[in-house]
């Protein structure tokens, strides 16, 4: 039996985009893979709208914490298969060296967090922005990765990335 594939899900403070991602895959991704999330700047907490839409959605928070990505960076981290980056600020930057080599997409979508608006505004651009993760993770899901045809692999986690 093939090991899980590990995931990474880079923003810069990995307190909402990222955090969502994992809370996501963890959940709809297991036992094939296995969650986690980064930022190049972590704030250290989770925004409690975030961990709302995760609550909404009956998905797990157990074990998220905003962290950075030197972690998975060092030796003895879990060696990724996937990283995608979720916010175009964390794309720009100049990546540690992953070991092993894993594939990588820029799946940006906005920042909700900086969403001004009446409540329901914000709460709505949140909930857009968690759907919008958990429908490219389901798209993920439904790849054939048995196929080990990286190239493949490679442009259809691209292709997710624009939708």
């Amino acid at each position: 039996m093939q090991r899980p594939h590990n995931v990474l899900f880079v923003c810069t403070g990995n307190a909402t985009r990222s955090i969502m991602a994992e809370a996501i895959l963890a959940e709809k991704g297991a036992p094939n893979f296995v969650a986690y999330s980064a930022g190049t700047h972590p704030l250290g907490y989770l925004h409690p709208k975030a961990l709302r839409q995760i609550e909404l959605a009956g998905l797990s928070r157990d074990g998220l914490r905003s962290k950075s990505w030197n972690e998975f960076a060092k030796p003895g981290a879990p060696q990724m298969d996937f990283i995608f980056t979720v916010c175009d600020s964390a794309a720009k930057l100049v990546p540690p060296v992953w070991p092993g080599h894993p594939l990588t997409a820029h799946w940006g979508v906005p920042d909700p967090g900086y969403m001004i608006g009446t409540p329901e505004e914000v709460e709505r651009a949140f909930r857009g922005v968690f759907l919008t993760l958990e429908r490219r993770i389901g798209l993920l899901l439904s790849l054939p990765l048995s196929t080990n045809d990286k190239v493949a692999i490679q442009k259809e986690i691209d292709r997710i990335g624009r939708e």
